[in-house]
């Protein structure tokens, strides 16, 4: 797929905007990030990122919520929005053509919220809240989020609080709106058949009508330089029990993030990982068994995820705590290492073949101040990629005596029992 270099205006008003021309197609995909997410919030307001998040489509002055959606539909388009711990992002996907009535739409959405009709969207927030705390294989990285990060905002579900939701007075989100929404906090991004300074104009013409400049307000409470290890159990009725291991990581600048990718493909991150392949392909303990991580601004973390019957927690945690010491002390082999980086840039070039995939790469990249690389830039970074750094972030991230453990299931004391194999310092701890 041919490209053009990304492009990056700042313009006066401290909005970034930065695109990537793809003339090998017809679409654009085009995005705005706002630099605001559940770790902003204070506990009063857990969840008012993810719910203002639902309120940009209800309406503004200008758009019903109705004509929102038949403007999308008529145009053939997508049209989604997303909340993570840092940021929220508003996004479509459409036809050349319509850049400007999709632009139109979308920075008026973004912008400019009316909250009309905002009790039943309440309601449709804290019926998303119900249905996720009765999926226990999700709820269980939130278990483990505060395992990790205790009381700091990054300990806390991203999807809030049903009684925020509930009762949030449409004064308090505007303000929220008004102080996060603004300009020095905003980047928009796009990829595919855009010109880059047709899209500037845009931007700049709709922040032409008094939109005040600012950067937003300080940044986020920093994450903890130090972190014990914790146990945490959510008691729940469930035919499986969900299991949790992990613990600090890395920040999303970090140097060594190429290397912690990798790292994680060996651990748990592909179908030939050491947890895949001994939990579920040798022993059938489990259907879903990985490993993950997350990047922030300034700190990240690390994690595993198993979910087994109760008669096979206790064999599935003694294989899980045998791999990681053994890639703790011994590091992995050169075998491994080439299979997951070259399964890492497989993975990254497949997904620069999409316009949104580009789209959210530039405009996460450029919000949160990472380096916007080009893929061979980044391909370059993973063949870099050496025995050493794996090694030293193995042992620093992966051994189980420094991770902190989190539980879905029926009975805690079994969940305690089997831990003792991982890490029974924690479990006395505790």
């Amino acid at each position: 797929m041919t490209t053009s270099p990304a492009k990056v205006t700042t313009l006066p008003s401290d909005v970034r905007v930065v695109t990537e021309r793809l003339p090998s197609v017809r679409s654009i995909a085009l995005g705005f990030f706002v630099r605001t997410g559940s770790r902003d919030e204070t506990p009063a307001q857990a969840g008012l990122s993810h719910f203002l998040e639902h309120l940009l489509f209800k309406g503004t002055d200008r758009f019903s919520s109705l004509e929102i959606d038949e403007t999308f539909d008529a145009m053939g388009a997508e049209v989604n929005a997303g909340t993570s711990k840092e940021t929220t992002s508003v996004y479509s996907r459409f036809l050349d053509r319509h850049l400007d009535r999709a632009f139109d739409v979308l920075q008026d959405m973004v912008l400019r919220p009316s909250y009309p009709d905002i009790d039943s969207e309440r309601q449709v927030v804290i019926e998303e809240i119900a249905m996720y705390e009765d999926e226990p294989q999700d709820k269980v990285h939130d278990v483990l989020g505060k395992a990790v990060f205790g009381e700091h905002p990054l300990g806390r579900p991203i999807i809030g609080s049903a009684e925020v939701v509930a009762s949030v007075p449409i004064s308090e989100i505007a303000a929220y709106h008004g102080a996060r929404y603004v300009p020095g906090n905003l980047v928009v991004a796009a990829a595919g058949s855009v010109e880059h300074d047709r899209l500037v104009a845009l931007v700049d013409a709709s922040l032409a009508g008094g939109q005040a400049n600012g950067a937003g307000p300080a940044g986020p409470e920093p994450a903890p330089a130090e972190v014990d290890p914790r146990l945490r159990f959510h008691t729940k009725d469930t035919e499986q029990y969900h299991l949790c291991l992990g613990g600090p990581g890395i920040a999303r600048g970090d140097e060594r993030r190429f290397a912690l990718r990798v790292l994680d493909t060996i651990v748990g991150g592909s179908t030939s990982s050491r947890l895949f392949q001994e939990v579920r392909e040798k022993r059938g303990l489990a259907y879903a068994v990985y490993s993950y991580s997350s990047q922030y601004l300034d700190s990240g973390q690390v994690g595993l995820y198993v979910g087994t019957r109760p008669d096979n927690v206790a064999e599935a945690m003694d294989v899980i705590g045998t791999e990681l010491r053994r890639v703790a002390a011994e590091g992995v082999t050169e075998e491994e290492l080439e299979r997951a980086r070259e399964n890492v840039k497989g993975r990254t070039t497949l997904a620069m073949e999409s316009t949104f995939g580009r789209m959210n790469r530039l405009g996460s990249s450029l919000l949160t101040g990472v380096p916007l690389l080009t893929l061979d830039e980044v391909l370059a970074e993973l063949d870099a990629v050496n025995m050493e750094t794996v090694r030293t972030l193995a042992a620093e991230f992966y051994d189980p005596a420094r991770m902190s453990a989190a539980g879905v299931g029926g009975d805690e004391p079994a969940f305690r029992s089997a831990l003792e194999a991982v890490n029974p310092q924690l479990v006395a701890a505790a």
